[in-house]
């Protein structure tokens, strides 16, 4: 019985001590989150997209670029299914907004552009695993790759926003406008993680060209 008890004990005990690793680990990853997008344009949604990898391990500044372009990504997936409900709907009930119909078809070109750039700078990131720390003309070419991509994802979430100027418009319509908007945003904050992360290597390839 007492053999029991002790063991009892024992599994109590290394529950709790788990428990503390668990929430000490956490805090520790919330904080490296929010220290890292406090370099972003919008820190908020930055903190609050990220937060969800917070119960894991992050492994430095490229694995958190990977997980802001997933985001990214996920959300510009979501907002392209909306899109073509949208355009759809549009297209079959409202037969007199043609000109609506056409600037909400050319969103979704839009947004499906930016499902592949980010698609593509996605596996482009992860190429870079490969190089751990060396500096080259083939690390610095991965890095240019990610960075044209998500731009020009940044561009195109960007332009589908502008397509709907003033603030008179359908709710459907205005819903449209705040999904691509917010596609941009965490796109634009997965680039300012990206680009903190591949200063270091710019950096210390310029530290090698210098003349002596």
């Amino acid at each position: 019985m007492a053999q029991k008890h002790i063991l009892i004990s024992l599994a109590i005990f290394l529950s709790l001590l788990l428990e503390s690793s668990l929430a000490k680990h956490n805090s520790q990853t919330i904080t490296y989150i929010k220290s890292s997008c406090n370099g972003t344009l919008y820190p908020n949604l930055c903190i609050r997209c990220l937060n969800k990898f917070s119960h894991s391990t992050i492994n430095g500044p490229q694995h958190l670029a990977q997980l802001a372009l997933s985001v990214s990504l996920s959300r510009a997936l979501q907002t392209r299914v909306y899109l073509l409900d949208a355009a759809k709907e549009l297209e079959t009930i409202d037969h007199n907004n043609k000109r609506m119909y056409l600037t909400v078809q050319d969103c979704v070109n839009q947004i499906n552009d930016s499902v592949d750039q980010l698609t593509q700078a996605i596996k482009e990131l992860k190429k870079l695993n490969q190089f751990n720390t060396i500096i080259n003309d083939k690390v610095l070419w991965h890095i240019s790759n990610v960075e044209t991509w998500v731009s020009t994802a940044l561009t195109d979430a960007s332009s589908c926003v502008q397509s709907f100027p003033g603030h008179r418009m359908s709710k459907r319509v205005a819903t449209i406008k705040v999904r691509a908007k917010n596609v941009a945003e965490v796109t634009s904050n997965a680039l300012a993680l990206f680009n903190s992360y591949a200063s270091r290597y710019k950096l210390a390839a310029t530290g090698t060209t210098k003349k002596p």
